[in-house]
């Protein structure tokens, strides 16, 4: 007898062309399963994946993304779609029980397929978003042994790319029900499949008589979220031939320390099903009171419930049974009348939004749960609190939805509709969208069932930079009707409106019922409101123009894009040494224009400069000399563009903005522009410089008039604070210093303190940095820290050439915790240049709040400057050591010797692994790595808090190295 519940079938595929496999569906699952041999056209197949992705690993055709090998791949286009059309096929066990039954289910495929087991034919129908569930309960062996081949036919509309490119191709893509990227886009090369494949989970789940289909949870809230209820509906369907006599239990638990959980809630419901029926049943509502509410990332944790729904069948025993993790929480927007722009609000607080627009995770759909957690946990560590699934790519996975939960991503999910594609283009094309509205519709709502129980998912959104067709999105704006709980017409007695239907009382009876539903991505309260193409720009700008008052007119922008270049090893991973050439500076006027290889074109690659608009900013520091010069010179504009860009938008927090979302946040390929980290998932400096901007508590300088602004965008006020303003020259000296104290800020307010007044000050240099430090004067502790680099009007950077030279000790020690393969290390850097100022209360960067993840801020074990540092590197190892019971290799001490007083300039770790067989040039890096800083900078005397995590491959040896814009040559600090 099989256990119930879902086996997911994840390996053990094999792939081949159907028109070299000359077998029908039946004798390959029955008389003559496939076998993998030197003259056998079947090959190791990627599910989930796509047809492209499984050639790739087998080496059938090259990499895609890596430098012009796209070219050498045949397109759709040229190939017919038979050349793209796959066999997959697997086995697997399941020994039934005479009363139990069998579904065989695909949670997508692109575009439709033929399913053949053990020799009976399905056929899943067109439509790259919707799920498929077979019942296969009498075609199933006894003997446990199955024979499963799907055959999988590409889009029926992929299209040709027409020479000069485009915004996804000739637009042919746009009449079926799938994503429009893979034509090619102006960040993206051309998919040549189409993403054809079983590109999802693919499982069996075993059930008894009666089945759960799809519940639906909502919570309700009232007296100021004191008192909470959650609803749940379910489908049930009765397989049997007989009337099943059941009992519906729901559970929720909640997690508490050293892995216990506590039974909030737990009720039981009987009722009968007749034979062979599908019910919908709606649990009485569930009371709690004060839950632990869930918060976007930056506002309160991300509290979460486990809902579990389980049926037991008299006679029979469990049946099925359901779970799903679940945050209590209340999602709102309005137009702002002082803005123009869309208002959020999460429990009853106004949200600012700062976050970016996601493609998807990889073009070959190579999706996995560990490059999700990576993915979303990175756009926390940029403080973002929003993620927008553009309406070219996905509708995401229940992956990507579940780390959001995890993180505190709030999720714009729109549907499958761009202006590009659908009527706006060029060429004008599809205007009426999809041939096949009923499909679209279709796929629209069994992708709401799939995703609306996900706290983190916040609206729907109908097409990107347009709406969908007048019947399709008067369809959606009827299902995805808000439940009157949940409009602002809500009745202040806090209970049902009474007058509604019956049946649709209880809000987990509607479809979603508590989400709007916004038409298009630059209608009601985005962009300019009307549809107009006011998004954007996306190009380099100068930094000071993002404060400026006519910048950008509207109040929340959902695309706002800029430069993305990765670091050099990337280029080099990622390119041959043809793709290695930096781009030529080609004199236009008084501007320089950037003229890049032509793998660095075929890689979308988006200049530094524009000429009669903004000097070339890679040019302010100097001419680079090669591509490390390049890429390193790159990532100082990078961390400059993207802090300006947040800066400036969060300077205006409310008086004119509500949000912002930057277009793009990564690649789904190995481009050159729009991105935070590149493709093999290294960081840019952009990144950083994000993570600094959007702190929920920030200090900054306003670029446009040199004032300097406290951020606060939480809940509570902040008051005995003050800011530590010091300006340092390359010298090593602090010619300026000035502390403003006793300052008051209250909530979600952006508040100018005073003038930075250094540039007006007699004989200042034209190159200095500023160091700005906001912290609490109870205790010295900070909150925020802010670092820039600066020149003077008109003026540049190129006195930092030189400055390179300058060789500036620095002490770090650090202290590695192993438990499995995951490497965590604390480190705490210090620039021993000269002691710290006397005046400075705050060199030890002793913060608030704890940088990154863990339970442990190693700020508070700082060393000193009285003598005794190794005492204190023991007490420093000890308090350490309480706050983990990890495996530990030891506390370690090293020190990069230096004769030079000055700032430790954008300094950068990095993690490599050393290996036996290790060939001369490739690339050593261990990626993803996870760092509380990086590309940071240290004045005289003081030190940094660093925090390091990252899985080690088998069989590596890792080595954490420094290296620094004065910090030449490799650096192994641990």
């Amino acid at each position: 007898m099989a256990a119930i519940g879902k086996t997911t079938l994840d390996s053990g595929w094999l792939a081949a062309r159907s028109t070299e496999v000359h077998l029908s569906g039946t004798q390959l699952t029955t008389t003559q399963p496939p076998s993998v041999g030197s003259t056998s056209p079947w090959m190791e197949a990627v599910v989930p994946g796509t047809v492209l992705a499984t050639l790739v690993k087998n080496k059938v055709v090259p990499d895609p993304f890596y430098g012009l090998e796209n070219e050498s791949i045949i397109d759709i286009a040229d190939s017919g779609r038979e050349y793209y059309t796959f066999w997959f096929f697997t086995t697997f066990q399941c020994k039934l029980s005479g009363t139990q039954h069998l579904d065989l289910n695909f949670r997508a495929i692109n575009y439709s397929a033929e399913v053949y087991l053990n020799g009976h034919k399905k056929v899943l129908p067109k439509g790259m978003f919707r799920r498929h569930s077979l019942d296969v309960t009498d075609i199933v062996h006894p003997d446990g042994q199955n024979l499963l081949a799907v055959l999988v036919y590409p889009p029926d509309h992929p299209g040709s790319i027409p020479p000069e490119g485009g915004q996804g191709g000739d637009h042919e893509i746009g009449k079926d029900v799938a994503t429009q990227y893979v034509e090619g886009w102006d960040w993206m090369c051309p998919i040549r499949d189409r993403n054809t494949g079983i590109w999802d989970e693919v499982s069996i789940s075993v059930t008894g008589p009666v089945k759960v289909i799809d519940p639906h949870l909502v919570s309700s809230f009232y007296d100021n979220y004191k008192r909470a209820y959650l609803h749940a509906t379910t489908e049930l369907e009765n397989k049997s031939t007989w009337v099943a006599e059941c009992s519906l239990n729901i559970q929720v638990t909640t997690d508490l320390e050293r892995n216990f959980c506590l039974v909030e809630h737990l009720q039981t419901q009987h009722l009968s099903i007749p034979a062979g029926s599908r019910v919908q049943y709606t649990f009485p509502e569930l009371f709690f009171y004060k839950p632990n509410l869930w918060w976007p990332n930056g506002m309160g944790k991300q509290s979460l419930y486990e809902v579990s729904i389980t049926v037991d069948v008299k006679g029979y025993g469990e049946s099925d049974l359901w779970s799903q993790l679940f945050g209590f929480r209340k999602i709102e927007s309005h137009i702002d009348n002082t803005t123009g722009g869309r208002l959020f609000k999460v429990n009853g607080q106004p949200i600012f939004i700062r976050g970016g627009n996601w493609i998807l995770s990889d073009g070959l759909l190579r999706l996995s749960k560990k490059r999700y957690s990576t993915d979303i946990k990175f756009h926390a560590d940029m403080n973002f609190n929003m993620i927008r699934c553009w309406g070219g790519g996905l509708a995401e996975r229940p992956e990507f939805y579940h780390y959001c939960d995890i993180y505190g991503l709030l999720v714009w999910q729109e549907f499958w509709i761009t202006g590009d594609v659908d009527g706006r283009g060029v060429p004008v094309s599809n205007p009426n969208g999809p041939l096949d509205h009923d499909l679209f519709l279709l796929c629209a709502r069994d992708t709401v069932k799939l995703l609306r129980n996900h706290p983190s998912l916040a609206l729907w959104v109908g097409g990107n930079e347009q709406i969908p067709p007048d019947d399709i999105n008067k369809a959606l704006k009827q299902d995805l009707r808000l439940h009157p709980h949940f409009e602002s017409s809500l009745n202040k007695g806090g209970k049902f409106v009474e007058d509604s239907p019956p049946l649709l009382r209880d809000p987990s009876q509607y479809l979603d019922g508590a989400r709007i539903y916004i038409q298009g991505s630059m209608w009601d309260g985005f962009a300019n409101g009307k549809g107009d193409f006011t998004d954007g720009p996306y190009e380099i700008q100068n930094p000071e123009d993002f404060f400026k008052d006519d910048f950008y007119k509207y109040g929340f922008n959902p695309e706002v894009g800029s430069v993305g270049m990765p670091v050099s090893a990337t280029i080099r991973a990622t390119m041959p040494p043809e793709g290695w050439q930096i781009p030529l500076f080609k004199k236009v006027s008084n501007y320089y224009q950037e003229v890049p290889n032509p793998i660095w074109e075929y890689h979308k690659y988006i200049p530094y400069s524009k000429p009669g608009k903004v000097h070339d900013q890679i040019l302010l520091y100097g001419s680079p000399k090669d591509l490390n010069d390049f890429c390193l010179k790159a990532q100082l504009v990078n961390y400059i563009q993207y802090r300006a860009l947040l800066e400036g938008w969060t300077s205006r927090m409310w008086t004119k903005y509500t949000g912002v979302l930057i277009w793009k946040t990564q690649n789904p390929w190995t481009g050159l522009r729009g991105q935070f980290y590149d493709h093999l998932l290294d960081q840019t400096a952009g990144f950083y410089g994000c993570r600094c901007a959007a702190e929920p508590i920030h200090v900054q300088l306003n670029l446009a008039t040199y004032l300097l602004e406290v951020v606060n965008t939480t809940s509570e006020e902040l008051s005995d604070i003050a800011i530590e303003a010091s300006v340092w020259d390359l010298e090593g000296t602090c010619p300026y210093y000035k502390v403003h104290e006793k300052l008051l800020v209250r909530p979600k307010r952006t508040v100018p303190i005073a003038e930075m007044k250094y540039p007006k000050s007699k004989n200042p240099k034209p190159v200095y940095f500023l160091l700005l430090k906001l912290y609490r004067m109870s205790d010295d502790r900070i909150i925020s820290r802010n670092f820039y680099w600066l020149h003077l009007s008109g003026g540049d950077y190129k006195l930092l050439e030189p400055y390179r030279k300058k060789t500036v000790p620095l002490k770090i020690i650090s202290q590695v915790f192993i438990k499995g393969t995951t490497n965590e290390m604390h480190m705490l850097v210090e620039n021993t240049s000269k002691k710290p100022e006397p005046k400075s209360r705050t060199y030890r960067n002793d913060f608030a709040t704890k940088q990154g993840d863990g339970d442990f801020n190693v700020a508070t074990v700082h060393s000193t400057h009285d003598g005794a540092d190794k005492k204190h590197e023991a007490s420093w190892f000890q308090k350490i050591s309480r706050h983990f019971t990890k495996e530990s290799d030891g506390l370690r001490v090293a020190e990069i010797n230096g004769s030079d007083i000055g700032v430790a300039f954008f300094l950068h770790f990095s993690v490599h692994g050393l290996k036996n067989g290790h060939k001369e040039g490739e690339d050593t890096r261990i990626l993803p790595v996870h760092y509380s800083d990086n590309y940071f900078s240290l004045v005289p005397g003081e030190a940094m808090p660093i925090k390091i995590s990252f899985e080690v491959p088998p069989g590596v040896t890792p080595r954490v190295t420094l290296d620094g814009w004065n910090y030449h040559g490799v650096h192994t600090v641990n």
